[in-house]
């Protein structure tokens, strides 16, 4: 939970970057970290959920009609995310990588677990997926979603 990180980014006193000290930066980071909820994880989990999860339960597939309404749903808030959030800056809170960047990407993973690419045509997005990546290490960042992004194999 966003809690427990935010406990834990300031009882091991982690690098500033994830939580900065800074009063502006760390605005930044909780407008998106209280946005997200209803946004990028309500959305994105609703695709998963309605993609994944529901026909694996009841053996139907989603109508398209339902599936389209549902990633068109997404979408706004992408679009929402790199207006507001992302803008031209290269992470969240500015120059450096935030817990933000991580809960965004890490919740952004779950369509992408149900086949749903949407950094392809979206490369700002795609851009940013790709620093956030290497700031967490490419390797650590494949093996903490290797669950999910292998969900379709049930």
């Amino acid at each position: 939970s966003i809690a427990i990180l935010l406990y834990l980014a300031r009882k091991f006193k982690t690098p500033d970057h994830w939580y900065p000290s800074d009063l502006q930066k760390r605005a930044r980071v909780d407008e998106y970290l209280s946005w997200q909820h209803v946004n990028i994880r309500g959305k994105g989990s609703k695709l998963f959920l309605t993609k994944v999860l529901l026909p694996l339960l009841t053996g139907q597939p989603l109508s398209p009609k339902k599936l389209e309404a549902v990633t068109e749903e997404l979408n706004i808030v992408l679009k929402q995310f790199e207006e507001k959030f992302l803008q031209d800056k290269p992470f969240i809170a500015g120059s450096e990588v935030s817990l933000a960047d991580l809960i965004a990407l890490v919740e952004l993973m779950q369509p992408v677990g149900a086949g749903y690419n949407l950094f392809e045509e979206r490369p700002k997005l795609a851009e940013w997926r790709r620093r956030v990546e290497e700031a967490v290490g490419k390797q650590l960042f494949q093996e903490a979603h290797e669950g999910i992004l292998n969900i379709q194999s049930l």
